[in-house]
C-alpha cells in the first residue's frame, strides 16, 4: 500500500478529477444546457402533471433539488463509511450511479422525453456530487498539510486538462456531424454516452491506488447506528471549533455564487444575451484554459501569503464578475467579446477558489480517522448552498424576466463571505 506524501498516491487521487470533470464541462456547463435549451426553446413543457412555460426553470429547480438529495444523504453515509473503512465503495457506487445515468441522457431526444433529461439530470447530478464526498475526504489521507494546497490545484488542473480534451471531441462532432454520418442532435446525445464512458473508465485507475482501509476499521453488526453516533460526534466538534465552523459559513455563502454561476453560465450566454453555440463554446473553453492557469497560480499564491489571503483576493474577482454580467446587454455592440473577457475573468478564479477552498478545509481539520463524515459536513454546506443559490437564480428569473438581476444578487453572497472570513482568527498552515 502506497504512504501518505507519495506521489503516485496523490497522482492516483488526482487523476479522478481527470475522470468526473467532463461532467462538470460537458453535462453542467457545455453540451448539454445548450442541448435542453435548443430541445425546449419557446416550448412549454410537461414534467409532474405541471406545465412549465420557463423550461430553464424546470432545469435550475432539478438540479436543486439533487443537491438537497445529496445534503441529506451523503452525512449518514459518510458516517458508515468512516465507521466500516468503506469510503471507496461508496465512492464506486456513486461513481458508476454517475456514469450510467449520464449516458442514460442519450434517450432524451426531443420534447416529449424530456421528463427522461430532468430525471438523469437528477441521478447524474446525486452520483457525481455524492462521489465527490468521499473523494475529497481523501485528501488528509494522501497527501501532508503542506502538499495538500498543491495536490487539491493538480486534481483541478488534471480535472480541466482532461474534460477539455473530450469537450474538444464532441465538438468536432457537434460541429462536424456529416463526417460521422449523423445529425447534430445525434452527435450531442452521443457525447453524453462518452462522457459516462470517460468517467466510469478513467476512475478505475483511481480505485487502484486508493488505499481501501488505512485505519484496519472492523465494524460490528449495527454499524449503521454506530454510523450514525459518528455523525453526532463530528456534528458537536464542528459546532465547538469556532474557525471551522466560521470556515464552513464563509465557504456557504462564497459557494452560493460561485457553484450557480458555473451552472448557470451557458443558459445566461445563451437565453439572456441571445449568444449563438459556439460564442458559448469558445468562452467555456476559455475559463476551463485559464482556470489550469489560475489554480497553479494561487496555490503558489496561499503557500507565500496563506490560504485566507489568497481566498479574498478571488472572491473580490468573483464580486467583479457578477457587477460585469449584471452590465451586459444583448444589444451592446460587441456583447461577444465582453462575455469572453468575462469567461477569461472567471476561468483566473474558478479552479483557484474550488482548489484552496478544499486544502484549506483539509488543513483546518483536527487530528481525526472521521475524514469522510468531518468533509460530508463540507459538500452539505455546499449543497445547500447550490439548492439557495440555483432557488434564487430561477425564482428571480421567474419575477423579473431577466437573469442580470439573478447574477446581481449572487454579488450579496460573495460580499458576506468575504466578511466573514475576515473574522477568522489566525490558525496553523492557512495564515
Amino acid at each position: 500500500m502506497l504512504k501518505i506524501g507519495d506521489k503516485k498516491l496523490i497522482n492516483g487521487w488526482a487523476f479522478y478529477d481527470w475522470a468526473n470533470s467532463v461532467y462538470s464541462l460537458v453535462i453542467s456547463t457545455a453540451v448539454f444546457p445548450l442541448y435542453y435549451s435548443a430541445v425546449t426553446d419557446s416550448k412549454t413543457v410537461s414534467f409532474l402533471w405541471m406545465k412549465w412555460d420557463h423550461p430553464d426553470s424546470l432545469y435550475s429547480y432539478a438540479l436543486s433539488f439533487s443537491f438537497l438529495v445529496v445534503a441529506f444523504i451523503s452525512p449518514i453515509l459518510s458516517g458508515i463509511a468512516d465507521y466500516t473503512g468503506s469510503k471507496k465503495k461508496f465512492m464506486k457506487f456513486f461513481c458508476w450511479i454517475g456514469g450510467l445515468s449520464v449516458a442514460g441522457l442519450y434517450f432524451f431526444d426531443g420534447i416529449d422525453t424530456v421528463w427522461i433529461g430532468i430525471i438523469f439530470t437528477i441521478l447524474a447530478s446525486i452520483g457525481f456530487w455524492a462521489s465527490l464526498v468521499f473523494y475529497n475526504a481523501y485528501l488528509p489521507e494522501v497527501a501532508r498539510p503542506d502538499q495538500q494546497d498543491r495536490a487539491s490545484a493538480k486534481g483541478f488542473i488534471y480535472g480541466y486538462t482532461g474534460s477539455v480534451l473530450l469537450l474538444i471531441l464532441n465538438l468536432v462532432m457537434i460541429q462536424m456531424p456529416d463526417l460521422f454520418g449523423i445529425t447534430t442532435a445525434m452527435a450531442s446525445r452521443i457525447s453524453f454516452v462518452l462522457v459516462g464512458v470517460w468517467w466510469i473508465g478513467f476512475a478505475q485507475i483511481t480505485f487502484k491506488r486508493l488505499p481501501n482501509d488505512i485505519y484496519n476499521k472492523k465494524p460490528k453488526e449495527d454499524y449503521i447506528w454506530r454510523g450514525f453516533r459518528e455523525l453526532k460526534i463530528v456534528a458537536k466538534e464542528v459546532t465547538n471549533y469556532p474557525v471551522l465552523k466560521r470556515f464552513l459559513i464563509s465557504f456557504f455563502l462564497l459557494s452560493i455564487g460561485v457553484q450557480t454561476i458555473i451552472l448557470m453560465a451557458a443558459i445566461f450566454g445563451s437565453s439572456e444575451l441571445g449568444l449563438p453555440t459556439m460564442n458559448l463554446i469558445v468562452t467555456i473553453l476559455l475559463v476551463q484554459i485559464v482556470a489550469i492557469f489560475g489554480a497553479f497560480v494561487f496555490s503558489r499564491i496561499s503557500e507565500k501569503w496563506g490560504n485566507i489571503k489568497a481566498l479574498k483576493v478571488t472572491i473580490l474577482i468573483w464580486m467583479v464578475v457578477c457587477f460585469a454580467a449584471f452590465m451586459l446587454d444583448k444589444n451592446q455592440e460587441n456583447v461577444a467579446y465582453y462575455f469572453y473577457g468575462l469567461g477569461v475573468l472567471l476561468g483566473f478564479v474558478q479552479g483557484a477558489i474550488q482548489s484552496l477552498t478544499r486544502s484549506t478545509y483539509s488543513k483546518l481539520l483536527p487530528d481525526t480517522e472521521d475524514h469522510a463524515t468531518y468533509f460530508s459536513f463540507y459538500d452539505v454546506t455546499e449543497k445547500i448552498a447550490i439548492v439557495l443559490g440555483t432557488f434564487v437564480y430561477g425564482f428571480l428569473y421567474e419575477i423579473t424576466d431577466s437573469m442580470q438581476w439573478s447574477v446581481l444578487c449572487l454579488a450579496i453572497f460573495f460580499l458576506a463571505s468575504f466578511i466573514v472570513l475576515s473574522t477568522l482568527k489566525k490558525t496553523k498552515h492557512v495564515f
